[in-house]
């Protein structure tokens, strides 16, 4: 899938050149465009739809308005403008700013490309060793990223995605892709893992390290891990095959020891929960229709696809090296 990116702004188009250099190509043709125009917020005076959160998320975060075969999307917190069509896709407004909500949009049109092929979307991180995969999903503030990261500081294991991973049965298994997005980490996880600290100042490493563990828990800071730079050239792969799904079910106020086991995920539904993610209102079907807000998941589609795939639950207490030691050890690697 070829996309190719428009702007009217240098600036903007290194910025997304940066971030996307781990899968930028000289091509001929694209299969999407997309164009960015970096402006000030634009005040179109329409009478937007709140879209709806997920449980446990607060606080109005984007809105829309259906047009005759498209849509408008609007950031309430940045006042960014996307404009989602067959035919075009644009972002408006203070691009450069807030570059990340670009990127996102061009990484949905890739989401979209891949949902329209049959690619079930999962809310999870990922990493690859060797001929095994795993993908790790968790309730909100699970942890799901900082555990991938910890398995990362492992040999020979690779990062496929941070937060959405694709599923679809293959002629070898069941394969799945991650989308071009960076790992984005909150300060607590940069700050317990020495390896990340060039992402942040000594003087935020200082104030972070002072603060209490529950209030840096609840800091509302991300930082994008350029993963090449700090692991290696070798360490990003976007497709791979998934050999186990691990759901993170721990406790962050226990003390016991976590416990990682098997689960039938039919009998265990409830589960499902972590793993499964909306398709967002940037999802356009195949014949033109907008995903419509409220769509109940459909838990059977799940099911089937995770059919034969090894399903653990993590409970207990957190603690991500013990737990990031098992996976490397009996998730990941390809002798038993």
């Amino acid at each position: 899938c070829r996309l190719l990116i428009r702007s009217y702004s240098p600036e903007l188009i290194r910025q997304l050149g940066d971030y996307f250099e781990f899968v930028c190509i000289d091509a001929a043709d694209d299969d999407i465009e997309v164009i960015a125009i970096d402006s000030a917020v634009l005040d179109t005076g329409i009478d937007f739809t709140d879209w709806s959160r997920e449980p446990g998320k607060t606080g109005r975060k984007d809105a829309y308005f259906d047009l005759p075969g498209a849509r408008l999307v609007h950031k309430v917190r940045t006042g960014m403008l996307f404009l989602q069509s067959e035919e075009l896709r644009i972002a408006a407004g203070p691009c450069r700013q807030y570059d990340n909500q670009v990127i996102n949009f061009i990484n949905s049109q890739y989401m979209n490309w891949l949902q329209q092929r049959d690619w079930l979307i999962c809310h999870a991180a990922a990493l690859t060793s060797g001929s095994r995969g795993l993908a790790i999903a968790g309730f909100s503030g699970g942890g799901k990223s900082t555990l991938m990261l910890h398995i990362l500081e492992r040999d020979r294991t690779a990062f496929l995605s941070n937060d959405r991973v694709f599923i679809k049965p293959g002629n070898d298994g069941l394969q799945m892709r991650g989308i071009a997005k960076l790992p984005r980490i909150n300060p607590g996880t940069l700050l317990n893992n020495p390896r990340l600290h060039g992402l942040a100042t000594p003087q935020q490493l200082q104030q972070w390290d002072s603060m209490a563990t529950d209030e840096l828990w609840h800091l509302e800071e991300k930082y994008d891990v350029p993963v090449r730079r700090v692991y290696g050239a070798d360490r990003i792969h976007l497709a791979g095959p998934l050999t186990s799904l691990l759901i993170l079910n721990w406790q962050r106020d226990s003390d016991a020891a976590p416990r990682l086991q098997r689960v039938d995920i039919g009998a265990r539904r409830e589960l499902l929960a972590a793993v499964m993610k909306s398709p967002g209102p940037f999802y356009q079907y195949a014949d033109g229709r907008f995903f419509s807000d409220g769509t109940p998941f459909d838990e059977n589609a799940y099911l089937e696809v995770l059919a034969g795939t090894p399903v653990y639950e993590v409970t207990g207490g957190i603690d991500f090296e013990a737990v990031a030691d098992q996976c490397h050890r009996e998730l990941l690697s390809d002798t038993p």
